[in-house]
């Protein structure tokens, strides 16, 4: 379940999201194996401003096995490790009540329910049980909170309220 967001403010406007990144080859004809960081790559076909157009995606090992028109080669696709695939916000898909993308919660301020300030969201990991925000403190320190009602009761596009017995 995903906690309430405190009011219905628009979606978050920004630059391009990234969806995917290249980790390295597979095989010899140019293919390549992403770590994906989407439920879905498949509705998307042009990535990075239209740079790299995607031409098959199946499933592999820790993530999937991608072909872009633009690699047409095993020196190629080892030379585009590192590089993040990226869509137009615009082009995601709209969210329902109560949904989210981790882009929009990365950089949040994070509080208690009263306003004080425990720091900023810097992270969003899914370990299979369910989301959780890493919030880094000023100190530098950092912690971990289930996205979870009892623990997140409210979070908007401004801040991410979080109980004080999850913030140790």
């Amino acid at each position: 379940m995903v906690p309430p967001k405190a009011d219905p403010a628009p979606p978050v406007e920004s630059g391009p999201v990234t969806l995917a990144a290249i980790i390295g080859a597979h095989g010899v004809a140019g293919e390549v194996r992403l770590k994906v960081f989407a439920d879905d790559l498949s509705p998307f076909t042009r990535f990075n401003d239209g740079a790299l157009t995607l031409t098959s995606l199946r499933p592999g090992n820790n993530g999937a096995i991608a072909r872009f028109a633009e690699i047409r080669d095993r020196n190629a696709a080892e030379a585009m490790r590192g590089t993040t695939l990226t869509v137009p916000r615009s082009e995601l898909p709209p969210l329902a009540e109560g949904e989210y993308y981790h882009a929009d919660l990365i950089g949040l301020p994070a509080v208690t329910p009263t306003g004080e300030p425990l720091g900023t969201v810097v992270a969003v990991d899914n370990f299979g049980a369910g989301d959780v925000i890493e919030v880094e403190r000023p100190t530098g320190k950092r912690f971990m909170v289930p996205m979870r009602p009892e623990a997140v009761p409210e979070w908007s596009p401004e801040r991410m309220v979080i109980e004080p017995d999850f913030a140790a």
